[in-house]
């Protein structure tokens, strides 16, 4: 059974758009944490800033390709390439939820339990919540290219 293509799957102006979105709060949770001083001093802080860095690379290379396709009129369906995108979809998304949680987690020790996070803890907080927005960016692109390779 071939389905039509909805907005969201790769090579659609939906998916271009999702990825954007995941390129744009990565690049915001990115920034807002290294203005933070002595951030690297915390392994989760650590953590959501390479996390958050390959998110970037990824989602900004797909949005390339999914700009490209969608200038040149062709089609995302081939099995191979649907299968990476699935795969990294899959790791970028399950390493973007760790950093988010592991991140909230933190930020909630440090400003409730050891009440120790003076003006840092809304940088924290922003960061994580970024996030969070990417990994909820991340979620439909895997769901959409794991329905349309499995589909295929």
């Amino acid at each position: 059974m071939r389905i039509k293509e909805l907005q969201g799957m790769p090579g659609t102006v939906g998916g271009l758009a999702l990825r954007v979105g995941q390129v744009g709060f990565a690049a915001c949770a990115f920034s807002v944490m290294i203005r933070v001083k002595d951030f690297s001093t915390i392994t989760a802080f650590c953590y959501l800033v390479a996390s958050m860095v390959l998110q970037f690379v990824w989602s900004l290379t797909l949005a390339l390709v999914d700009l490209s396709v969608l200038l040149k009129r062709t089609s995302l369906r081939n099995s191979v390439f649907l299968s990476l995108c699935v795969v990294g979809d899959w790791i970028t998304a399950t390493l973007t939820f760790a950093a988010a949680c592991a991140s909230s987690g933190i930020a909630v020790l440090i400003d409730r339990d050891l009440k120790a996070c003076g003006n840092q803890c809304a940088k924290y907080e922003t960061a994580a919540a970024m996030t969070f927005l990417t990994w909820l960016m991340v979620s439909p692109s895997f769901f959409f290219a794991f329905w349309l390779l499995a589909t295929r």
